[in-house]
């Protein structure tokens, strides 16, 4: 099989000597060509070590026959960008990331690509931009920071800061979290966003079994880049690509895994964009179908209770993936060109299990605890929860649908009929929970902040200061068509779709309408106005006279990458990708 790069190195005599001045030898030009993609750079701890893995990788290239050439779209991290307008970037990002790797691998030769990516949006940029470039690839995935002292994570420091902001701790205590919470390279430690999509690009079969959110700090990480560039080689002779690897059957894998790590619920915006690279469609609904019964196994922060570091020492995904073995595709087809089957079973016969054994043995030695794998990752049979993690809410509110992530949520606000209180910007919102402006029993929305108002942003400020009040963190809820961190925990309903700069019905919720939550029915309604209860064909007439008055709001953005994505992002609940038709 003659190989891709050689082909065009006969039609472009220009390929060759503009190599040799980037630095490749004459006898490089003939070997298997590699693109090197990653998000390194010094943009924040996930990123900041991953030219380590990008020089692994590039190692096991070349010793397997191969040349590796080193490009680089580096991302932007959500909590650098929080409690400011820089977070309104955070999506659009993703959708830039996937269009600069479609740029570098479309526009010369490669052969094969290894991908290497931590966070937030530089995982699903990636994973896209995998299915856009389609060359035989495999995923690298950047691992997880250390915990801090008395097992601190980033995620906790909402809750410190909000805790500040209420003079229930001093400066002190705040700044000691602030120097403390992040103390080694990698993802921050809990199922977070960033630790979600590199378990789902593991689920998916796009990673090297094992291999998904490793300890950032760990030698076995290194080992993983390095064996993964010696299968980039490998898969460029074999022709095994991506699109041959992503099927509804994987991605319907990687929503069961999901459901049993309660992931984040960005990933209902990263699944459906990164299906529909692929040709494939899944929705809210297909991640409420699979949560529906699913086994929640998981005991890692921010819903559980230890750092996401302990997630590989209980045997990571392929641990996981034993436990729900019986509801998962294992005939699909993975990067190793061996099926999920195949590739759980080497795994048990190789040792993985015993090594991870002994990296839990030195954590507790080194934390001063004594934990097992089962306290991490817990038998099916004696699950957390068995109504998976995620539902999706519908009703006149939100006619597409909403998320709740209902391991987080307090049970108390399962059921609930509670006063409108709607704010046009998380700003005023926030303030008002601050200082109390915000009842018992108050539906407090946040709209304008979807992907077309202002770049769908995390409401996670607002989140932390609702979930770390006693009283409100359990009588009150937060309704948005912006999303919330992956850290986010407390009575928190996203993505409601239609957007409010799209004129949904969360554009049209007035002070005083009665608002009917119930996770159990996963209905989300408008019930009545002004506290007087009306029938639902009565509130359908009071909307429909509402939206004949309501005006869009001007555009926050009017030029730029924000002006781009707010002209052409799907709905948040499709996955906010572009939509150009």
């Amino acid at each position: 099989m003659e190989l891709t790069s050689q082909k065009l190195r006969k039609i472009a005599p220009e390929l060759d000597p503009l190599r040799i001045g980037t630095g490749w030898k004459p006898e490089d030009l003939s070997k298997p060509q590699v693109i090197i993609e990653s998000t390194a750079g010094d943009s924040h701890p996930g990123s900041g070590h991953l030219m380590k893995l990008v020089e692994a990788a590039r190692k096991g290239i070349a010793d397997a026959g191969g040349y590796g050439a080193r490009y680089f779209c580096t991302d932007i991290c959500d909590g650098e960008s929080q409690g400011h307008d820089g977070i309104n970037f955070s999506l659009a990002s993703r959708e830039m990331i996937a269009n600069m790797i479609e740029i570098h691998a479309n526009a010369t030769p490669f052969d094969a690509g290894v991908f290497i990516a931590s966070c937030d949006k530089g995982m699903p940029g990636n994973l896209m931009g995998m299915a856009r470039v389609n060359i035989p690839s495999v995923m690298v995935t950047g691992g997880t920071m250390s915990a801090g002292p008395d097992l601190l994570t980033l995620e906790q420091l909402g809750m410190y800061s909000a805790k500040f902001e209420r003079g229930e701790i001093d400066e002190a205590k705040l700044n000691w979290a602030k120097h403390n919470a992040c103390p080694s390279c990698g993802a921050c430690s809990f199922i977070g966003t960033a630790s979600t999509m590199q378990i789902m690009a593991e689920a998916l079969g796009l990673t090297l079994p094992g291999s998904a959110l490793l300890p950032a700090t760990s030698p076995d990480l290194i080992d993983y880049a390095y064996n993964a560039g010696k299968r980039a080689v490998e898969l460029a002779y074999s022709g095994l690509k991506p699109t041959d690897i992503v099927t509804m059957d994987s991605l319907e894998n990687a929503i069961m895994v999901h459901a049993a790590i309660s992931g984040s619920t960005n990933c209902l915006l990263h699944l459906p964009a990164i299906a529909h690279e692929y040709g494939l469609t899944i929705t809210g609904d297909t991640f409420d179908r699979l949560h529906r019964g699913a086994h929640y196994l998981l005991d890692l922060r921010p819903a559980g209770k230890w750092p996401a570091e302990f997630f590989y020492y209980a045997g990571g995904v392929p641990a996981i993936m034993e436990e729900i073995k019986s509801v998962l595709h294992l005939d699909v087809m993975t990067v190793t060109g061996k099926t999920l089957g195949e590739n759980l079973a080497e795994l048990k016969a190789n040792g993985f299990y015993e090594r991870c054994q002994k990296w839990l043995d030195e954590a507790n030695k080194k934390y001063g605890i004594n934990i097992t794998k089962e306290d991490i990752i817990r038998p099916y049979d004696k699950a957390i929860g068995t109504e998976g993690s995620i539902a999706i809410l519908k009703g006149n509110l939100a006619p597409e649908g909403a998320v709740i992530k209902h391991t987080a949520c307090p049970k108390e606000m399962y059921k609930a009929v509670l006063n409108a209180r709607p704010f046009d910007s998380e700003e005023e919102c926030i303030d008002a929970v601050l200082h109390h402006r915000v009842q018992k029993g108050d539906a407090v929305f946040i709209r304008y902040e979807g992907p077309k108002g202002s770049g769908m942003p995390e409401m996670f400020y607002t989140s932390e200061a609702i979930s770390s009040d006693k009283e409100l963190g359990k009588a009150i809820a937060l309704i948005t068509d912006g999303r919330f961190s992956g850290a986010s925990t407390g009575p928190v309903i996203g993505h409601c779709s239609p957007e409010a700069a799209a004129g949904g019905p969360i554009a049209l919720v007035e002070e005083g309408d009665i608002i009917e939550l119930d996770v159990f029915a996963r209905k989300l309604n408008i019930i009545g106005v002004k506290g007087e209860r009306k029938t639902p064909e009565e509130i359908d007439g009071i909307l429909a006279e509402r939206k004949k008055n309501w005006k869009p709001h001007a555009r926050k953005y009017k030029k730029g990458v924000l002006r781009l994505f707010n002209d052409l992002a799907a709905s948040p609940m499709k996955g906010a990708y572009l939509e150009y038709d």
